[in-house]
């Protein structure tokens, strides 16, 4: 895979150096002093140093951006505000496929050839959150192995503790600050479950669904809602003894597309067959994410919709922040266990028990 391939987009963000290994990594020797916790630094001390390329200042302002505590959702909120004016202009990738479809050896093979060809590439994953316990896996570091000592790449599991609105509004706010940290390829694994699909395709600005050999069995188990998201379709795994099946399996999945509503008229989604561990066509799989975005920014519809998304973004935080409201309020408090109990036993109505919250609420 040559450099040319993956030809750096004009971001306007310096380069700079950087260390190893995401938020386990000590800042380099020629960046500022060492730093200390997010929370006791100001809002200009933070921005300063993440635009610098400051790891270890990214990899903790991350973490109050995931801190449930009222005083440091406010400093995150205040330093991504602060952010804003350096971010937006790295291309944002979603990837996802069933468990053992192979998504991190691919992102850790992707990010090597983007890294080698002069991105710097951030990593998010999505991580599932024990619904026990709340927490989160975070075996990111160990799954994309050569990434992890990348000095061009920064690994961040967000833990999704177990609900889509905290994937939307920690997910996008890490994704800014990446971007403001001066990363101009931002990669967003999906768990692969649930609808955590659609939410982080509406985050991206391409939207990749790896598939396995086998479209026989696979078309079975595919949502269709996932094939109406996809931008590209790429089925992994089709070397060796597999490529014939893997031949078969990708006109299948052609012609599943071919019958559906294209979500953008400025765009087919194709289907791409590669090998994340062989590193083998990842190359011109990558060249698609890059005509999608030339394709549809020439149209306008590139811009139009990440201003979507933003809008989109405002209103999923809101419904957060006023979820998170209502939870707390002195006038509802007391009676919200007893309605659960009773809409769980089937005592209360579901419509009953909303209209007494809406009416201790005024609303």
């Amino acid at each position: 895979m040559t450099s040319s391939t993956f030809s750096p987009p004009t971001t306007g963000l310096a380069h700079v150096a950087v260390d190893a290994a995401g938020d386990l990594a000590a800042a380099p020797p020629t960046v500022a002093p060492p730093v200390a916790a997010a929370r006791d630094l100001s809002i200009d001390d933070l921005a300063a140093r993440i635009l610098s390329g400051d790891r270890s200042t990214l990899a903790r302002a991350i973490t109050l951006v995931e801190s449930k505590k009222p005083e440091h959702q406010a400093k995150a909120r205040a330093l991504v505000q602060a952010l804003l004016p350096h971010t937006g202009r790295a291309l944002r990738v979603g990837i996802t496929g069933v468990p053992g479809v192979g998504k991190s050896t691919t992102i850790d093979q992707l990010g090597t050839n983007l890294s080698a060809a002069g991105h710097k590439v951030a990593v998010l994953a999505v991580d599932p959150s024990s619904t026990r316990t709340g927490g989160s896996i975070l075996g990111d570091k160990t799954r994309m192995a050569r990434l992890a000592i990348d000095r061009n790449a920064f690994i961040r599991p967000s833990p999704s503790s177990g609900t889509l609105g905290g994937v939307a509004a920690k997910t996008r706010e890490t994704m800014l600050l990446c971007e403001a940290a001066g990363f101009d390829v931002v990669l967003v694994e999906t768990v692969g479950v649930g609808q955590s699909e659609t939410t982080v395709a509406g985050m991206v600005d391409f939207f990749l669904v790896l598939m396995l050999p086998g479209a026989g069995d696979e078309l079975q188990g595919i949502k269709k809602g996932v094939l109406e998201i996809a931008d590209m379709i790429a089925v992994n795994k089709s070397d060796g003894d597999n490529a014939t099946r893997a031949r078969r399996a990708a006109s299948e999945y052609r012609a599943a597309l071919n019958i559906m509503a294209a979500k953008s008229v400025s765009w087919t989604p194709p289907v791409v067959l590669i090998s994340g561990l062989a590193n083998q066509g990842l190359d011109a799989m990558w060249e698609q994410v890059v005509t999608h975005r030339a394709k549809l920014t020439a149209t306008g519809e590139f811009a139009e919709r990440r201003r979507v998304q933003q809008v989109s973004w405002m209103w999923s935080m809101l419904e957060e922040r006023l979820m998170q409201s209502l939870r707390h309020d002195a006038r509802v408090a007391r009676r919200l266990g007893e309605l659960e109990s009773g809409v769980r036993d089937g005592t209360v109505s579901a419509s009953v028990a909303v209209d007494e919250i809406a009416g201790a609420l005024g609303i």
